[in-house]
């Protein structure tokens, strides 16, 4: 079976809520102004701009009513949101794409969603490692992608990109996206870089790709080619949880794949993992997180095969379980959750989309 939809939604706004008393929550939205940092931010990464990105890309796994409200909560008011969906069962294609278009439509933000938990269709996505050559000029036309990934991404391509040429006071765009959303992320990224009819329209509107546990795209001729680009090896930033087992992903024994942008990775004290099973305190909490993000320049972790992948859930169940928490694990499935890149990435004395 499968399906191609596309609706949009109008987003509620914040600017009627009555005065807090001094002492209280300041309410939302939780950034003011945000549309204005979107258009001029000129160095990436920004602490503000790749907070809202993980959270963006984590409510992605809702609708776009929802997407639309969490958006408007951080700072987006009145925005639009637009999903573009299209499914085949027997291609391997659940595709889903989030187009958030700010109130006077000079900012939109796209983001894709990520491997739904409970939908084999998207595993198989996954699970469908077979290399595929791209479609257009990019380096040496022998390199090859992730073709699961690459069918995805061109699945909805077409109703995104002439959605976004058809907003004609757009001047800044975004990509984000969580997992198999990080990979298409990427992808579009790549698309809008070296596509004539794309790079044109968009390719200086693009200021930057944000993506959370993003399992790696394509072999290492592929990367080279990405990191020459001087948008992509810099303006695509990648973020990876600990011992999130996604990002180490395909394994090396489907093929040699490596990463392209620039990495960064947060590490939490084994210690924590016996005291707590959340990897920070967030909002009014105002503590200091007990790890850091650092910057990683080697993009070729792969993990080896299945037995990683076996090791990984075995540490999720593990991390249920206050004596087992901090046994040592290479990878972990937990550390894939959103919510932990959320709490990670959450500035200090920043209230959440909660409002807490």
């Amino acid at each position: 079976m499968g399906e191609c939809r596309t609706w949009e939604v109008q987003a509620p706004g914040y600017r009627e809520l009555r005065p807090f008393d001094e002492g209280e929550s300041p309410g939302f939205p939780v950034y003011r102004g945000l549309e204005e940092l979107l258009l001029s931010a000129e160095s990436h990464p920004d602490p503000v701009l790749r907070h809202v990105m993980a959270v963006c890309s984590a409510y992605a796994y809702a609708g776009p009513e929802t997407v639309a409200m969490i958006m408007a909560r951080l700072g987006l008011e009145d925005n639009r949101c637009r999903i573009v969906r299209m499914s085949a069962d027997g291609m391997f294609i659940r595709s889903t794409a989030f187009l958030v278009r700010s109130r006077s439509g000079r900012v939109a933000i796209l983001c894709y969603r990520g491997t739904e938990p409970v939908n084999l269709v998207n595993w198989l996505a996954n699970l469908d490692f077979e290399p595929e050559r791209t479609s257009y000029q990019f380096g040496d036309p022998c390199n090859t992608v992730h073709g699961g990934f690459y069918r995805n991404t061109r699945a909805t391509r077409y109703d995104v990109m002439n959605a976004l040429k058809g907003m004609e006071d757009l001047e800044a765009l975004y990509i984000t996206g969580h997992s198999l959303g990080g990979a298409m992320a990427g992808l579009m990224a790549v698309m809008i870089r070296h596509e004539r009819k794309y790079r044109k329209a968009l390719g200086r509107r693009l200021r930057a790709v944000y993506t959370f546990g993003q399992p790696m795209i394509g072999d290492p001729g592929f990367t080279k080619a990405c990191q020459e680009d001087g948008f992509l090896g810099e303006n695509v930033i990648r973020y990876i949880y600990d011992r999130d087992i996604v990002p180490r992903l395909p394994p090396s024994v489907s093929g040699s794949y490596q990463h392209f942008g620039r990495e960064y990775e947060y590490r939490v004290p084994r210690l924590q993992r016996v005291l707590s099973s959340a990897p920070a305190p967030t909002g009014a909490d105002c503590h200091r997180r007990p790890g850091a993000w650092r910057e990683n320049t080697d993009l070729t972790g792969q993990a080896w095969g299945l037995p990683a992948i076996v090791l990984a859930g075995t540490a999720f169940v593990a991390g249920r379980f206050r004596l087992t928490r901090a046994l040592p694990a290479v990878y972990s499935i937990d550390d894939h959750f959103p919510r932990r890149y959320i709490a990670a990435l959450t500035p200090e004395c920043v209230q959440n989309e909660y409002g807490d």
